[in-house]
């Protein structure tokens, strides 16, 4: 049974964020440190953080204004990575992973994070908090460096659900763009549809029906419909929204990254080749830091589980303190612009617009 252990005060007026401590790779240490950033810049929001009481009230002694903001959850379980969802859903009731979506259901909270386990998170998320009425298939959205003044662009879905049909193609363009107007802030969000051409003539029925109905509804709802986009369009500045199946969103997703890690070890082997190799380095050693922060995937850490009646962010499983801040930083600022109550209303107008 999860208990709760007070340690300050909460103001009911600020944003409270519920996050699962022990999802993730690295430890509750790692997620205190990146709470602890956090705080620096948000110091009117309070946490609810469920884990191991003792060991958590431990790391906090060492970050008094955190641990007056902050409110442990004990819970006596972890979700694993290698843990069939339905095996998380089933047996999971005294993991933090369900103590801390329970907490959002329950309204205690008004966002989610954890590093844990995707598809439990999915399952445990679409069971307690249940899909925005109209939404057949929920999304995983991230966010993509790109050439945007941004930064960066948004790709759902990202391996929610292999499949989708028009319908969730429609619904995922509109779950996009409020993502960019309440994430973003940007008025009229530009979306595209991935397909493998950009001519009218390609691609599959389903994505012409798919094009049609996105094209229609897109005044409606302040967004900008670019038609179709390819994958090198991903990281470009021509969208800001590009919308796509779970099946094909995940394998763009994962050779990214892939192909990502591949260029920095060559850069790495090169420069370390010879002793000509090493010196060019250290003239290069300002350009490089540039460049790695501006395509630092810790900075894009926190994927948005999106259409349920709530907001969980999924962290890597892997992140460091740096990559739980953007996380929980990201959690925040779409609660600070209402983005549940105006994904909601966006969706509600699409309904109306078929109808």
């Amino acid at each position: 049974m999860n208990k709760i252990l007070t340690l300050g005060r909460k103001n009911k007026q600020n944003i409270c964020i519920s996050v699962d401590t022990l999802g993730g790779d690295n430890g509750e240490s790692v997620i205190v440190e990146g709470l602890e950033l956090v705080r620096r810049q948000y110091s009117h929001v309070s946490y609810l953080l469920h884990g191991n009481s003792k060991k958590l009230d431990q790391l906090l002694t060492n970050y008094p204004e955190l641990k007056r903001l902050s409110t442990i959850v004990h819970s006596s379980q972890a979700v694993l990575m290698t843990q069939k969802p339905t095996d998380a859903l089933r047996n999971g009731k005294d993991t933090s992973m369900f103590s801390c979506i329970d907490s959002v259901q329950s309204k205690q909270a008004d966002a989610a994070v954890s590093c844990g386990n995707t598809g439990a998170l999915m399952l445990m998320s679409l069971v307690k908090l249940r899909k925005i009425p109209g939404v057949n298939r929920p999304a995983i959205a991230i966010m993509w460096p790109s050439r945007n003044h941004s930064g960066f662009n948004i790709v759902l879905d990202a391996g929610a659900d292999v499949k989708a049909d028009p319908e969730d193609l429609l619904k995922y363009a509109v779950m996009g763009s409020t993502y960019a107007q309440n994430g973003f802030n940007l008025t009229t969000p530009r979306v595209g549809l991935l397909n493998v051409g950009t001519e009218d003539i390609k691609g599959s029925q389903d994505l012409f029906e798919a094009n049609e109905r996105i094209k229609q509804v897109s005044k409606k709802n302040n967004y900008e419909y670019m038609g179709f986009v390819e994958g090198t369009d991903i990281p470009s500045d021509k969208v800001d929204v590009i919308v796509t199946d779970g099946f094909t969103g995940n394998i763009a997703l994962k050779t990214g990254e892939g192909t990502a890690k591949l260029i920095g070890d060559f850069m790495n082997e090169s420069f370390r080749k010879n002793m000509l190799s090493k010196l060019s380095s250290i003239l290069a050693i300002k350009p490089l830091k540039r460049l790695k922060e501006k395509i630092d995937p810790r900075r894009v850490n926190g994927g948005v589980l999106i259409g349920l009646n709530g907001l969980v962010v999924k962290s890597h499983g892997n992140a460091d303190h740096v990559g739980i801040e953007a996380a929980v930083k990201l959690a925040i600022k779409l609660t600070t612009n209402n983005f549940s109550e105006n994904l909601s209303f966006n969706l509600k107008n699409t309904s109306l617009v078929n109808d």
